[in-house]
């Protein structure tokens, strides 16, 4: 009799698990339990669909339900839920329609994601006030944009969700205002990349708010306008982007630990407290390449690749999750703005390191090739090793450059041994000296 393994989730930890331990052992048993109907979807791709670059939210679909059952013979079971987990008789409980039931398990992996905080808000229920992270909220945003037509529109939040809505909305026709109660959008980024973004929505007409805290929406049954502390402003649809929280409730009620930051706490192959019990995607915390500490940063690939190292170690060769260093890139309009490791003094601090750091701007390609454009990259590392602990980029073109400076800290690499890679070269792509390397070389100057 096979083993059987049980996935709660459907997206991309849990169906990268499920389909590479069918690949690994085609005759075990894997059961995916996901409460929705959409399965293997690119969340990533959302804002876009709103926006009319893609045509159909299918296109979102990675690999559909029927391809998951008939091509890789996964026992795909939508719209049941997964209520109660019981280790010690390893099985779980669940919800189908009207009914329950008990499903074994030899191991579990619990990838239940994670969902749209929703402050407390006033007026929060009316109509035409979204969050958006899943498919069917995406779907029905643009039926809204699409049948009621709306002028003016309030993003809270100036994350990923709400930079990229921003674009989105602007490209339908609205008048976009954005509340961020922080002092510059896209926090995590670091104050050089915020400072360009920030200039370059006001230039794309986003009404900016910042360190505007908003206090709810007012309206008869739809959106009328949003209320902050001393003024209200006229809003016809809202969206809500102010980050998200881990799905951890099922977990911790069948006594699985959380970490430090409020997601599971895994091991380095994503096991839990639990043996038997595996975690991995927005609900799970990883080990940042950096300080070596949890950290919990939810995105598609960190998922992804948990995933399928779980359905390797489950299947008999145990394969280690991979640290994280929050590398991120956004599509801001005509800008790029990405970011990796440690880009904060306070934080950096924080994790014991003595920051020291520079910003600074090139030219994307050779200065004489046609449609180059500024570059500005900023750089932070440690001053008493010289260890590269992060940096940022931003600009028109070359945004992906931040993948050298992500390799460089898996490599654990100091900024003087980064100054001298040997990085491509040629006029339509880029200086003779990359706008990386002349980071490090300023950086590593201002350590001598």
């Amino acid at each position: 009799m096979s083993e059987t393994f049980v996935v709660i989730g459907g997206d991309a930890a849990g169906m990268s698990a499920a389909s590479k331990v069918k690949r690994e052992e085609p005759d075990r048993d894997v059961i995916v339990f996901e409460k929705g109907e959409w399965v293997s979807y690119a969340a990533c791709g959302m804002p876009y669909y709103v926006k009319g670059d893609v045509d159909d939210l299918d296109d979102l679909v990675t690999v559909t339900p029927e391809e998951f059952r008939d091509e890789r013979d996964v026992d795909l079971r939508t719209g049941e839920a997964v209520v109660d987990i019981d280790r010690g008789a390893r099985t779980v409980t669940v919800q189908s329609g009207d009914e329950t039931y008990e499903q074994p398990y030899d191991d579990l992996l619990v990838a239940t994601g994670a969902s749209a905080i929703e402050p407390p808000f006033d007026g929060l229920g009316l109509e035409g006030v979204f969050t958006i992270h899943d498919m069917d909220e995406a779907d029905a945003i643009e039926d809204y944009v699409t049948e009621r037509a709306p002028e003016t529109a309030a993003i809270v939040g100036g994350g990923y969700v709400g930079i990229e809505m921003a674009e989105a909305l602007s490209a339908r026709g609205l008048d976009v205002h954005l509340y961020e109660m922080l002092p510059h959008v896209l926090q995590p980024f670091g104050e050089p990349v915020a400072e360009v973004v920030e200039e370059h929505l006001r230039e794309q007409g986003v009404d900016l708010h910042l360190e505007t805290a908003v206090s709810g929406f007012a309206g008869d049954e739809r959106v009328e306008a949003v209320d902050l502390e001393d003024e209200t402003v006229a809003a016809d649809i809202a969206i809500v982007g102010v980050g998200v929280a881990p799905n951890t409730d099922l977990a911790e009620a069948a006594g699985i630990e959380l970490g430090p930051t409020g997601a599971i706490a895994t091991d380095e192959y994503g096991r839990t407290n639990d043996e038997n019990v595996y975690a991995a995607g927005d609900n799970a915390e990883a080990t940042h390449v950096v300080t070596g500490e949890p950290d919990h940063v939810p995105l598609a690939l960190t998922a992804n690749r948990a995933g399928r190292a779980i359905g390797q170690t489950v299947t008999g060769d145990p394969t280690p999750v991979g640290e994280i260093a929050g590398t991120a890139i956004v599509k801001a309009f005509e800008l790029g703005a990405a970011r990796t490791g440690i880009v904060d003094e306070d934080q950096a601090r924080e994790a014991g390191f003595d920051p020291v750091s520079i910003t600074i701007s090139a030219s994307s390609r050779a200065h004489y090739y046609p449609d180059g454009s500024e570059l500005t990259v900023t750089l932070f590392a440690d001053r008493e090793s010289g260890r590269l602990l992060g940096g940022s980029v931003v600009g028109r073109e070359g945004a992906k450059r931040i993948d050298t400076v992500a390799t460089a800290l898996k490599a654990g690499m100091t900024v003087a041994e980064l100054q001298n890679a040997d990085l491509a070269y040629a006029p339509p792509f880029s200086p003779v000296w990359d706008p990386i390397l002349t980071a490090a070389k300023v950086l590593a100057g201002k350590l001598e």
